[in-house]
């Protein structure tokens, strides 16, 4: 059996898993998740069924023993190397959209970088990039 699964559906368990590290999944982090598959390219072709199907999806995987590791070897295997860091922006922004950053979404994206080979100074400024665009005045 494959452990690869759509492109798309890599970087909804990415951002799905990110939401849920701190065990407690925000209204704000939902309605970022919601709005980044609305607006951005690689998620066109795909329904608000599928959204809610493939976090599900996502969801069943991380109850498992070690399920953020499995999680963590979907997405690196799923992922071509360059949306890498279109996965990591993506958890970032959903980390920064309720302005609470927890200790375990920073750990869930430290253990991403470190599979997916990121530089820290690239990390850093993906999510520089990603508080400074929830930030209220």
């Amino acid at each position: 059996m494959s452990d690869r699964i759509p492109p798309p559906d890599a970087l909804i368990y990415a951002m799905v898993t990110v939401s849920a590290a701190d065990r407690t999944i925000t209204t704000a982090e939902l309605d970022r998740i919601s709005s980044i598959v609305r607006e951005l390219p690689p998620f066109h072709a795909f329904t608000r069924d599928w959204l809610a199907d493939t976090a599900q999806q996502c969801g069943k995987l991380l109850r498992k023993p070690d399920g953020v590791d499995a999680v963590i070897a979907v997405i690196k295997q799923s992922l071509p190397p360059r949306l890498y860091e279109t996965a990591y922006v993506l958890c970032a922004e959903v980390a920064a959209s309720d302005l609470s950053i927890h200790a375990n979404e920073t750990h869930f994206m430290e253990l991403l970088a470190a599979a997916l080979g990121l530089e820290k100074p690239v990390c850093d400024a993906l999510e520089r990039g990603a508080r400074a665009r929830h930030q209220r005045t």
